[in-house]
């Protein structure tokens, strides 16, 4: 079975070598999409210098650029995120947002370079939430041209007002473990099926069996 690659972008607020809940759900997303046959990486993103922006590139130092290649080179992106007030993360608006230039990046079929890549989102919070938090991920990932997965989500949402995280779980927590295992099941097999089968061209009488 042929390889893909995914990318899991941690959208924490803290830079490392910090404890994050969020990364350590990322990272088993990760382990659970190798039982797919698919290697990749995790990149905090608090610990790179991406800048503010809605283009590919803000220039000076912008370490956007290398995470986007990074980006484009897997099959699939996981974004995984706390929650802050029942919101995404900070971080994580600023990747959506940097993902905004997507949509004027295009092949030479006009079709956008995150065509047939697939994402999954990954949520951890001390409060409600998780939901929200998914949807609006969803939308911005759809928005910008990534495929999300039937059960394409995954998340761990604590008691409101308590202390525990995530992370402070021992062995974490086995709904969110099935949740995690459905997501990357379902999120490998449709990136296999794009990869064979890329969606297809807005140009009329184009062939698109490649």
């Amino acid at each position: 079975m042929t390889r893909l690659r995914a990318l899991v972008l941690s959208c924490s607020l803290r830079p490392s070598p910090s404890p994050s809940s969020s990364e350590q759900l990322g990272r088993e997303f990760l382990d659970a999409l190798g039982e797919h046959d698919v290697d990749g990486t995790v990149v905090r993103v608090v610990d790179h210098d991406v800048a503010f922006g809605v283009s590919v590139d803000e220039g000076d130092g912008d370490a956007w650029p290398a995470i986007r290649r990074e980006m484009l080179e897997s099959e699939i992106l996981v974004i995984a995120t706390p929650i802050w007030m029942g919101q995404p993360s900070s971080v994580c608006k600023m990747v959506l947002e940097r993902l905004d230039a997507e949509l004027a990046e295009t092949d030479d079929r006009g079709r956008m370079l995150t065509w047939g890549k697939v994402a999954a989102i990954a949520v951890v919070g001390n409060e409600d939430g998780a939901h929200h938090v998914v949807a609006e991920c969803a939308q911005a990932l759809s928005d910008v041209g990534f495929t999300i997965a039937a059960n394409g989500s995954t998340y761990w949402v604590g008691e409101a007002m308590q202390g525990v995280d995530y992370q402070d779980l021992d062995g974490g927590a086995e709904k969110t473990h099935d949740a995690t295992r459905t997501a990357a099941r379902t999120t490998a097999h449709l990136a296999r099926l794009l990869r064979a089968h890329p969606y297809p061209s807005g140009d009329v009488g184009q062939a698109d069996a490649d």
